[in-house]
């Protein structure tokens, strides 16, 4: 039996914050009529799918800081959090298998982008492969959920960066505040202003 792992990552493209990876294998009995990209989803339905999918699927999380993102640059970093969420996901592979009556298998992945996270298997990087596999797609799901409950949390901490309405992102207003006021502790410098 071959065993269809997708990921995806959330935050590549922010000023602030860290960067978060899924990775996921689904059950055949998932219902895959919840999935999509986690960007065409709206908040509610991408909330609503991570309690499915985190009940259901074979699942990991894996969060790569903005220091971390600073040393070792983003791509390398995006990896890494993909390796991360593989290796939690790893962990709870055992009884997962039990639970669904899975004895022999063979892992496959499938990524979103250009580039594979160093896993021990067979792996595939395909552009847009969130919209089209329904394992990457979950993945994506629990990235993003992931780092936008990260960033409301900094948000918290730092609310004068508005990290809430805009998640680190590199909007306007984010940038000239940083020019203005200085970057925040979880900036990233590596990144232009």
């Amino acid at each position: 039996m071959v065993l269809t792992v997708g990921f995806d990552e959330a935050g590549r493209g922010p000023l602030a914050g860290p960067v978060t990876a899924g990775c996921v294998i689904l059950p055949s009995d998932f219902p895959f009529e919840i999935l999509n990209d986690s960007k065409k989803l709206s908040e509610k339905k991408r909330e609503a799918a991570e309690v499915i999918i985190k009940e259901k699927a074979l699942w990991g999380i894996g969060i790569v800081d903005h220091k971390k993102i600073d040393e070792i640059n983003i791509l390398q970093a995006s990896l890494l959090a993909m390796k991360l969420a593989y290796e939690e996901m790893l962990l709870k592979l055992p009884e997962w298998c039990d639970k669904n009556n899975v004895k022999v298998f063979e892992l496959k992945g499938i990524t979103d982008g250009t580039k594979c996270p160093d896993v021990s298997f067979e792996c595939r990087a395909e552009p847009k492969a969130d919209g089209k596999y329904p394992e990457v797609m979950a993945a994506s799901i629990l990235a993003k959920t992931c780092r936008d409950r990260i960033m409301l949390e900094l948000d918290k901490l730092y609310p004068e960066y508005g990290y809430a309405k805009h998640k680190g992102y590199p909007t306007k207003a984010h940038m000239e505040l940083c020019r203005k006021i200085g970057p925040s502790p979880v900036q990233r410098l590596s990144f232009k202003y």
